[in-house]
């Protein structure tokens, strides 16, 4: 079906180079002369926006549901039909990436228990400064919450370094019950063996090849390479490490995420813990405070499983 503002354009066009009426042009291209000569009497909404310009210009890959969540937060009382109407007319569309193939075939949903620290994920991705050295980001997930419980990069991160994060981040927050990850050689080390057998801690490594079972950190990945990774450029390690460490914080308690219900990390995090009864308890300790903000802990009698994916 062609829109109106298309006839419009057709009518002119015909009327300035051909010379034809009003009347017969409208004929040609099907279109009601009442139409022709509407004029909008919309509001020009300059403020909204320009205030929708600066949030897709601060936050470049949000798209407008997204920015409709953040206007709504600053008390902005217009529908998502609006928002997403002048979304399209400033241009503002994200530039989609390349699509990657997707898997083929049904898969088997893995339950896991609605409360924190039920399942952490974990998973390295790798940028690198101006100088071109390389670095990498060891990212750990709590796969309920989606809470980013840290993010630490560094030039070199061997598996005694990944015990040392984990027994520090342990201490802060409570021990999970179950740790996800891939067969790299620092997460396959004797180190990481005997600490999960001295934690107790059942260590999960998914099929080689099949980095779709380790979802959560995954998609975490993505966002961060898309939203941080391709939009800044590191000028050393001290700022690539404030720049981390405040991206961070910011998804968890600014970013609105999809799959809470556009609710941030944090504070489905605090529903969560209310609706199941646990208390936020913090530990206290001489260790250097978490990437993220500590989640309550605790333990709840009434398991509601939650399928994975």
């Amino acid at each position: 079906m062609v829109r109106p503002v298309v006839k419009r354009e057709a009518v002119a066009h015909l009327r300035t180079r051909l010379g034809l009426s009003e009347r017969r042009a409208c004929r040609i291209v099907g279109a009601d002369r009442k139409m022709i000569r509407y004029q909008s009497s919309r509001p020009p909404e300059t403020e909204l926006r320009q205030r929708l310009r600066d949030l897709a210009n601060e936050r470049r890959r949000f798209g407008y549901r997204r920015l409709f969540v953040l206007l709504r937060r600053e008390g902005e009382a217009s529908g998502i039909n609006r928002i997403y109407r002048l979304y399209r007319e400033e241009g503002l569309a994200v530039r989609k990436r390349r699509a990657r193939r997707k898997a083929i075939g049904t898969r088997a949903p893995i339950l896991v228990e609605a409360r924190p620290n039920a399942r952490w994920s974990l998973d390295f991705v790798h940028d690198q400064l101006a100088c071109g050295r390389r670095f990498r980001i060891l990212n750990v997930v709590d796969d309920v919450t989606r809470e980013c419980l840290a993010a630490i990069p560094d030039t070199s991160i061997s598996g005694q370094r990944v015990v040392r994060e984990l027994s520090g981040l342990i201490e802060r927050r409570g021990k999970p019950d179950m740790i996800v990850s891939d067969n790299g050689t620092e997460l396959t080390s004797n180190a990481i063996l005997t600490f999960a057998a001295t934690k107790g801690i059942e260590w999960h490594y998914i099929a080689p090849g099949k980095p779709m079972q380790n979802g959560f950190v995954e998609s975490f990945n993505g966002r961060m390479r898309d939203e941080l990774l391709n939009e800044t450029m590191f000028r050393n390690m001290p700022h690539a490490r404030a720049v981390v460490r405040a991206w961070a914080v910011d998804y968890n308690e600014e970013r609105p995420h999809s799959a809470l219900g556009y609710e941030t990390p944090k504070a489905f995090a605090e529903h969560l813990s209310t609706a199941t009864g646990i208390s936020a308890a913090r530990i206290e300790c001489s260790a250097p405070l978490p990437v993220a903000h500590i989640a309550p802990i605790g333990v709840s009698t009434q398991r509601a499983p939650v399928p994975h994916g």
